[in-house]
């Protein structure tokens, strides 16, 4: 499977800084180090739908990792999955009446044209569940022979008791990890499973739905959390530098994930940081193609909206926070980037060193776009009042606008 193209990320004078992030996993702020290559796994689509304002906001996140980390002159390994057949997918091509396949090409196909639109940058690694089966299959066979996974009426699980470590990521107590598990594809009401947290690693052929070859396991189907272990150990390894995704992501999708690959490889941690963004929200409830309550990113596009603008939207929240949707937002970041535009258009201005370092320093600090679109700001409220006769300072803002922050001016 085919990423997007990547947009031309702009070279700046001096060096970025080391980044400080929240890791779910210690709960505090931590100083990431990576060597000359960082590496990134975050979780994909599962393309039944188009993508929404939730989406948006945490692949700008994650964004703004690679962005900090090239700063520092690294270079970036970037995976990305797409969660290209499971129940969500399948449910939606029957209600509509179209092939499974063809809903999941064409919304990934969408998806891709959002991400350019929004200057996201691509994933070296872009990889399909579907695509991942023959290196799925084989994990669970280990796990299974490991006496880590057990059947149960041709299905296979993974028992959690396997890893020392489960719960780790998350560090929720049991009711409500049953509680979560139950709203988020578990099953912890089935009888005959070890546990009820026990995430399921292959799902048993089921008539009228699509199968696959699972070798001693049998025609069936990977399990969701399965298909990021095994596309991320395969291109990255254990001990990756970030994990990332939303924040319901944490459980129970990082957290069986990480258990899985600590099961398989007898190492700790699958990640050094486990990195979750905010959801955000649209009348009063959390931005979900369940609610239905969506604002979708390629219906403003197709309204006209400046995609630069929608970026400056999500930027203008600190991705931890979760926050809502309004027609306000939206009109705040279109003068925002209106005042932004006028002023690098200016043939000088005021000196723009301390304005990139400002930038530099807010991204490190655990990724705070609001406080680096206020450095711009004071940059470009300066550049009104009183102007400044530095030839280069313009162009030296938009370079690093672009990329640092993604926006091009």
């Amino acid at each position: 499977m085919h990423a997007w193209p990547a947009s031309e990320v702009p070279a700046l004078p001096g060096q970025g800084r080391d980044l400080r992030i929240h890791d779910t996993a210690t709960g505090g702020l931590v100083t990431l180090d990576p060597g000359p290559v960082a590496r990134i796994y975050v979780c994909g689509i599962t393309p039944y739908d188009a993508t929404h304002m939730g989406h948006a906001a945490t692949y700008n996140a994650f964004d703004l990792v690679q962005r900090v980390w090239l700063d520092t002159k690294r270079q970036v390994h970037y995976v990305q999955n797409v969660t290209d057949v499971d129940d969500p997918l399948l449910e939606r091509a029957v209600r509509d009446g179209v092939d499974w396949t063809a809903l999941a090409e064409q919304e990934t196909a969408l998806f891709r044209e959002d991400m350019t639109a929004l200057r996201m940058l691509p994933p070296r690694h872009y990889i399909g569940a579907v695509e991942a089966i023959p290196g799925i299959v084989p994990l669970v066979e280990r796990l299974r022979d490991a006496g880590a996974a057990y059947e149960l009426e041709g299905d296979t699980y993974f028992s959690v008791e396997a890893d020392p470590h489960f719960g780790g990521v998350s560090h929720l107590d049991a009711a409500t990890m049953r509680l979560l598990s139950a709203e988020r594809g578990g099953d912890p009401e089935r009888p005959g499973k070890k546990n009820p947290l026990d995430p399921m690693l292959w799902m048993a052929a089921r008539e009228g739905e699509p199968s696959w070859d699972g070798g001693t396991l049998g025609r069936g189907r990977p399990g969701w959390h399965i298909e990021c272990v095994a596309i991320a150990l395969d291109h990255l390894g254990m001990g990756f530098d970030v994990q990332g995704g939303g924040s319901d992501l944490a459980f129970p999708h990082h957290e069986m994930g990480a258990s899985h690959a600590q099961a398989l490889t007898g190492e700790f941690p699958m990640a050094k940081a486990y990195v979750h963004a905010g959801m955000v929200g649209l009348d009063g409830e959390k931005m979900s193609k369940s609610k239905g309550n969506l604002v979708f990113v390629s219906q403003l596009r197709r309204e006209g909206v400046d995609p630069a603008a929608i970026r400056l939207t999500l930027l203008a929240h600190h991705y931890r926070s979760d926050w809502e949707w309004t027609d306000q937002v939206l009109q705040d970041a279109l003068a925002r980037l209106d005042r932004w535009r006028a002023a690098v258009s200016r043939p000088d201005g005021p000196p723009a060193e301390a304005v990139v370092e400002q930038i530099r320093e807010a991204l490190a600090d655990d990724l705070d776009s609001p406080a680096a679109l206020e450095a711009v700001d004071r940059w470009a409220a300066l550049q009104q009042t009183s102007g400044g006769t530095d030839t280069g300072a313009p162009g030296v803002v938009s370079r690093a606008v672009d990329a640092l922050l993604g926006v091009a001016l």
